[in-house]
């Protein structure tokens, strides 16, 4: 007896709808958070000035301390980013300060202020750079040295590519440009002491020490020459001697016996 077949029941398409709806949302979930986690992102540039390498501030220092030596005036540096300091050093040290420092009653600093800006923002980063000194420096012998920055490479575009690199650069410049402004004189060039000639050597032992390898040579070809030609001489004399004293004839016949005969 055959049986009625059974329509197929709603149900299975009914959850492969919702599997496909729910697949559909996650897709489109996933792409909404991917958006806005690659715009907090990019959105999050560090605004921060970055401070001199270790390397940049351990050099520096002495530097400026040979020159503080030679001229008697204090040379430092300070980088701010807008609010807060984020360097600053001198020939007292990294991380000394040369204003109101005991010791140095005249001093010359170079003070750079960056302000970095994020992305969205429509102002531009920006640096400005300014000279101050002690009272006894005039605001002109300052502004002298601030222009003579420019004039080694460091206007204020480089401190804002890299402002701890250019603020050191700056601060190591200070002396040569404190003795442009007549701030200092020039640090005097070390001569060496006074030494007695030493004497000549032989004139006629010159031949013998500078050119010994070849004379020596000359001679070992001369010998060697000299007995080639006497061993040419000697085999060309036996070549040319006579073999024996010459037979009389007859003197064959007279020595054959009589057997031979």
């Amino acid at each position: 007896m055959a049986t009625a077949k059974r329509p197929p029941g709603k149900g299975g398409r009914k959850k492969s709808s919702k599997v496909v709806a729910w697949v559909t949302w996650l897709s489109i979930g996933l792409v909404v958070v991917g958006c806005v986690v690659a715009g907090l992102l990019n959105g999050s540039e560090s605004t921060d000035v970055p401070a001199p390498a270790v390397e940049e501030r351990t050099d520096t220092v002495p530097i400026l301390e040979r020159a503080e030596a030679s001229q008697g005036i204090c040379y430092g540096w300070r980088l701010d980013d807008g609010l807060d300091v984020v360097s600053v050093g001198s020939n007292l040290g990294d991380g000394v300060s040369v204003e109101d420092a005991p010791g140095c009653p005249r001093w010359v600093q170079v003070v750079a202020a960056v302000t970095y800006t994020s992305e969205n923002s429509e102002s531009e980063d920006s640096a400005y750079v300014r000279i101050t000194g002690s009272d006894d420096i005039s605001g002109s012998d300052l502004h002298a040295i601030e222009d003579g920055l420019k004039r080694f490479g460091l206007p204020e575009d480089a401190f804002v590519d890299d402002p701890g690199w250019a603020v050191t650069r700056a601060a190591v410049m200070l002396p040569l440009l404190a003795v442009e402004a007549g701030l200092a004189e020039p640090a005097p060039t070390p001569t060496a002491a006074a030494v007695s000639p030493s004497p000549l050597p032989d004139a006629g032992s010159d031949l013998w020490r500078d050119r010994w390898g070849y004379l020596f040579a000359a001679a070992g070809l001369l010998l060697l020459c000299a007995l080639l030609v006497t061993v040419g001489v000697v085999q060309r004399r036996r070549q040319l001697r006579p073999a024996g004293p010459a037979q009389r004839p007859g003197a064959e016949a007279s020595a054959r016996t009589p057997e031979q005969a």
